[in-house]
């Protein structure tokens, strides 16, 4: 035999070996898989209160034709039918739940022995738009449940665990095994925080295989409504996911249903409603993660807002004891509280965007806090605030006001233009003799789009802010009972399409503002017959009004009370300039000092201008072609 047939003899035997090994080691991985797929199919059945026949080994090395699912096993499992492979799980499954309150100035945590987890959350100092208790979730509608592989697949949600400690602040739990290792879980509430610690601890723990390298990590909430509109709430009310190092969190929600998969790290997510909201946060972050969000109608009769699930997964260390370590906050979403921890939760809090949110959270926020401080009524806070936004803002708006007083008083003038040029091909020509006009009276028909482009940002961030501050939440003001939601002075009984079931006061003397603002501004311009500036007319004066108030009609009362203040304030800069500051007849004789002298033309002059030429020239060419 040479020696290439040996080193292929050799070859041929390293292969076979190493697929032989292979394969067996993805036998294994499959055999486990298989017991794991088994254990639960088995436990959803005896869930469901299903008779299932199975073959599950009492002990090592003895088989057993079990009939389980018709009674529970005692702690010997003598006279009864087993259904986990370990009898103190069989003990567990059977046991009566046990409730622990733990509280503090802040918040009411129950908590149930099944499952070891909470069981209600009731928020002090806050209560529900009816004047009842605020939960964040009640009894039976959460759940917080731990899915592990021991040698069978077991979740904590379906066993009684022991209370193995208890203080006024903290509680032990346990579910034990009967090799004497134990799954652990401490809740620890401190005074003065919204912030529960929870440790969950496997000890002792050598039947999780070694292949097993993470636990999956199952929770779930129906949060109901707690506000007067439903619109609005669930319009703010989301799920959010933030990875370390993004710059905000991803969102799920605001009034439809959804869902996302995430299959790298998570830091924290949060369960979040309009005002309130649970947030959990795993130290060592989650591995993964999946998330679900979906939203009950506004006519349920239980008035629940949400449902939202997260299905996490975190890595463990099978083979020693280890500890993961997470944090769940349960309270109000007030962005100086959430951003007192430090990990940026509160970024759930809607702002804007970089821009805009970098107003609200630098000049809003503080002037907000800082007005707070002296005055307890928030109408005259929002009132205060919009004086100092349009005193602000007033130095660079002041140009494009008094530019808008001066087309007001040449209207005659440029009416005469009109009069002039009656013809569409006169087009270029009455434009240019218009522009010609504002040109020696020193106004600009562009003027008007500087303070929109300084008021939009301003009004997006205020939009932004009202329905999503905290602060608003239930302050009266007029005959608005909450600032935060709509307020009602007609309640239809029913639904009607576009307006909904009532009729807010002030988003109706907003739109009607809004109207008087446009008419005002709009007098500015000549009557033209042009169909494009008839149409412009007709949406800034009447559109524009009407689709605001069926917007803000089931809105926060804050907001169109806002829009409502800005309006009028400029309404009355504008009465102002036009009445002591740029007066008509100064106006008027400025143009007539101005003719005869040569024009000093603009830039926009003089494109117009080669627009003209370019246009006499096309027209000369056409008539010189159809000769």
């Amino acid at each position: 035999m040479d020696k290439n047939s040996v080193t292929g003899l050799i070859l041929i035997a390293v292969i076979l070996f190493g697929f032989t090994f292979f394969q067996s080691k993805q036998a294994r991985k499959a055999a486990a898989l298989q017991a794991q797929q088994d254990s639960i199919a088995l436990a959803q059945r005896i869930a469901a209160g299903d008779t299932v026949v199975s073959t599950v080994p009492v002990n090592p090395g003895q088989d057993a034709l079990v009939t389980a699912g018709q009674g529970a096993a005692d702690a010997t499992g003598e006279g009864k039918e087993s259904i986990y492979k370990d009898p103190s799980l069989d003990a567990a499954h059977s046991g009566e739940a046990s409730f622990v309150t733990l509280e503090n100035d802040k918040i009411v945590l129950k908590l149930t022995s099944r499952g070891a987890q909470p069981s209600s959350v009731m928020v002090k100092d806050y209560f529900n738009y009816d004047s009842t208790a605020l939960y964040i979730f009640k009894d039976g509608c959460s759940e917080y449940s731990v899915s592990v592989y021991t040698g069978e697949f077991i979740r904590t949600g379906d066993f009684n665990f022991q209370i193995a400690a208890q203080t006024d602040s903290s509680v032990t739990f346990r579910l034990p095994f009967s090799d004497g290792g134990y799954i652990e879980q401490r809740y620890a509430l401190h005074e003065g925080s919204y912030m529960v610690d929870n440790d969950l601890s496997f000890i002792g723990m050598g039947n999780i295989p070694r292949n097993v390298s993470s636990i999956d990590i199952d929770y779930s909430m129906v949060i109901p409504r707690m506000e007067k509109g439903y619109k609005n709430e669930a319009q703010y009310s989301k799920l959010d996911i933030y990875q370390e190092g993004d710059k905000k969190p991803v969102e799920i929600g605001r009034s439809r249903n959804g869902n996302k998969r995430v299959d790298s790290k998570v830091s924290w997510f949060a369960f979040q409603q309009q005002f309130f909201s649970a947030i959990f946060r795993a130290k060592d972050q989650y591995a993964s993660g999946a998330f679900d969000v979906s939203f009950f109608p506004q006519d349920d009769e239980s008035r629940n807002l949400m449902a939202c699930s997260a299905k996490m997964r975190a890595d463990i260390r099978p083979g020693q004891d280890f500890t993961i370590p997470f944090e769940i906050y349960f309270g109000p979403s007030h962005f100086k509280t959430l951003k007192a921890y430090d990990q940026k939760y509160e970024k759930i809090i809607p702002l804007g965007g970089s821009l805009v949110g970098w107003f609200t959270k630098y000049a809003i926020i503080p002037m907000f806090d800082f007005f707070s401080r002296f005055i307890g009524n928030y109408g005259l806070i929002i009132l205060l605030m919009t004086l100092v936004i349009k005193a602000v803002v007033l130095p660079f708006t002041y140009k494009s006001y008094a530019s808008s007083a001066k087309m007001a008083a040449l209207k005659p003038e440029v009416e005469k233009i009109n009069a002039r040029y009656p013809k569409q091909e006169d087009a270029m020509k009455k434009q240019q003799a218009t522009m010609a006009l504002y040109n020696k009276a020193g106004a600009s028909p562009m003027g008007g789009c500087l303070p929109m482009l300084l008021t939009f940002p301003i009004l997006w961030a205020m939009f932004r802010f009202f329905p999503a501050s905290i602060e608003l939440r239930q302050q009266p003001f007029l005959w608005a009972h909450d600032l935060s939601t709509y307020d009602s002075i007609i309640d239809f009984g029913t639904r009607v399409p576009l307006i909904g079931d009532h009729l807010s006061l002030f988003a109706l003397l907003m739109a009607v503002t809004m109207w008087v603002y446009s008419k005002m501004t709009m007098a500015n311009q000549a009557t033209s017959n042009d169909p494009n500036a008839q149409s412009m007319q007709f949406m800034s004066v009447w559109m524009m009004p009407i689709m605001m108030f069926f917007i803000c009609n089931s809105l926060s009362a804050a907001l169109s009370y806002y829009y409502l203040l800005s309006q009028l304030i400029s309404m009355v800069e504008i009465w102002v300039i036009r009445k002591w500051i740029v007066k008509p007849e100064a106006v008027l004789a400025k143009v007539k000092a101005a003719e005869g002298k040569p024009e000093k033309k603009s830039k926009w002059m003089q494109r117009l201008e080669e627009a003209q030429r370019m246009q006499e020239q096309q027209m000369r060419q056409q008539q010189k072609n159809r000769r």
